[in-house]
């Protein structure tokens, strides 16, 4: 009997052993990177009176993954910010190479392909091409460059122009796990002898929903006053935190009621935050600079200042009501309106276990994140009317992009933006948020069916959304490429609200899977 027990004892001892190793904390990858900004002054057309227009200045923000030690891809906008073009947006993917000349001097030559427009330009489906010729010169922490680049809207646009790019890069990389890792738990005992032993850095993301108030000289592209609207906005925003108090933000808004649908704003900025009642209660003071205009809004060549201060109190754990009080408002008061918005925040250390005061964090779990690019289609896209004439009902085509964020392992909440390129409606786009739910893995792990819903502001190119409000559920499936990459496809429907829009939708794309690690 008492062999019988020591044999029992010595198998119960070795699989929990065994157990323990097996329990394996997931490898840290690290993926390099650059944020790049950048600045092109396109020439425009005669206008409708035969004189020629002033060049609609284009400033771009763009996030490019590092292939290798040369070659890049990634995702950017395009904004006008001067010019007579206010609300003139864009969305595309970049194909690059930079090549170094000397230890500080490199070439980066490359592609942008995109779509979108706004802002009553001749800009046909929204597809464009931007390819460029840079020459760059490397400082210790970021890198200039000044070069030549081409922008054709081909598809039955008007623009076409050749002209000088200005440009700047910083390095920004990151660390990850792959996505199978998503909601592991590890005590931070067990990470100290890993190489997440590390300092974590603090991000914030929020939903909010704005009131603009506009006032003074504010007024539609008819000239009519904008005094007594009030133009409601959905979006969200991401901020990363410099210090424990200094933070860097960006934000994109888009209407969805109070006027015609296809307003949209982004901005960049910065801010400091103030600590009260024991980080239950603070204060935040932001300002920031951006692009916006659309739907009818008379926003000049685009350009807008932002300066904010809100209050946000802790309702549980990392989760934040905020309120914001502050003004949008051109440099020259073309356009001028305050703002009161409202907002969820939800605070995330990542990357490391360890707090900037060299203690660790008590606990660590690794959440999922999934980005999709790819091509949508609207089947018979209904349209509006103009000058009394209804536009012809055809499909709209459009780039999407799409970031979703775990919170269980099946459940996501999603945040999605798309811009026309195909379909003679450049100037239609969406910000729309919602949730989905994503099933275990199936058929030998290579497939994942998932259903979302989502809504939230649309417009512009004369489709129909009446004042922005669309609902937007589908279903698809994802099918398992490698460990980073997975094909999409889903079916879906979209429909507007006040708007006679309601058709099947069709999207493919890729989708970029990966987790990342948060302490508490």
């Amino acid at each position: 009997m008492k062999k019988i027990f020591s044999f029992l004892l010595v198998c119960t001892f070795s699989l929990t052993v065994y157990s323990q190793e097996n329990e394996i904390v997931p490898i840290k990858f690290i993926q390099n990177g650059f944020v790049s900004l950048d600045y092109v002054s396109a020439k425009m057309t005669l206008n409708r009176f035969g004189n020629p227009e002033i060049n609609m200045g284009l400033t771009g923000i763009h996030y490019n993954l590092l292939l290798n030690k040369s070659l890049y891809t990634g995702l950017g906008f395009y904004g006008a910010v001067n010019g007579e073009r206010g609300g003139f947006f864009t969305l595309g993917v970049n194909l690059g190479i930079k090549k170094q000349i000397t230890e500080k001097l490199f070439i980066d030559s490359g592609l942008h392909f995109g779509g979108g427009g706004g802002a009553s330009t001749p800009d046909g489906g929204g597809a464009f091409i931007l390819p460029h010729v840079n020459l760059g010169y490397q400082f210790k922490n970021f890198s200039t460059t000044l070069g030549y680049s081409y922008i054709n809207f081909f598809d039955k646009g008007n623009i076409t122009s050749t002209q000088f790019r200005l440009g700047i890069q910083i390095p920004l990389s990151y660390n990850y796990a792959n996505f199978h890792n998503r909601e592991k738990s590890f005590s931070v005992e067990n990470l100290k002898e890993t190489k997440w032993n590390q300092f974590s850095k603090r991000i914030s993301l929020k939903l909010q929903m704005d009131n603009l108030s506009p006032y003074g000289d504010s007024q539609f592209t008819d000239f009519k006053s904008l005094k007594g609207k009030t133009i409601r906005l959905a979006g969200f925003e991401i901020a990363s935190y410099l210090t424990n108090n200094w933070f860097v933000y960006f934000r994109a808004d888009g209407a969805f009621h109070g006027i015609r649908g296809g307003y949209m704003d982004l901005f960049i900025g910065g801010g400091y935050k103030f600590y009260f009642n024991k980080n239950r209660t603070n204060i935040l003071t932001k300002f920031a600079i951006g692009a916006g205009g659309g739907g009818g809004l008379d926003s000049g060549g685009g350009f807008l200042i932002y300066p904010d201060i809100s209050i946000e109190q802790k309702l549980f754990d990392d989760i934040y009501l905020s309120i914001n009080k502050g003004y949008l408002l051109n440099p020259n008061q073309h356009f001028t309106s305050s703002t009161l918005g409202f907002g969820l925040k939800y605070y995330v250390n990542q990357q490391g276990i360890k707090q900037k005061s060299n203690t660790f964090y008590s606990s660590a779990k690794f959440k999922g994140l999934e980005i999709s690019f790819g091509q949508e289609m609207y089947f018979d896209a209904k349209r509006d009317k103009l000058n009394g004439v209804l536009i012809p009902t055809e499909n709209l085509h459009q780039l999407a992009l799409q970031l979703n964020l775990f919170i269980t392992k099946n459940i996501y909440l999603a945040g999605h933006t798309s811009f026309a390129n195909f379909g003679n409606a450049g100037a239609y786009a969406e910000g729309i948020v919602g949730f989905g739910y994503l099933t275990n893995t199936l058929l030998n792990n290579k497939v994942q069916i998932f259903a979302q819903v989502l809504a939230g502001a649309a417009g512009g190119g004369m489709i129909s959304t009446g004042q922005g409000l669309i609902f937007k559920p589908s279903i698809g499936f994802n099918y398992r490429l490698n460990n980073k990459l997975s094909f999409k496809t889903s079916l879906g429907k979209v429909k507007a609200r006040g708007g006679s829009l309601n058709s099947t939708s069709l999207n493919f794309g890729l989708n970029y899977r990966i987790s990342f690690l948060t302490a508490n």
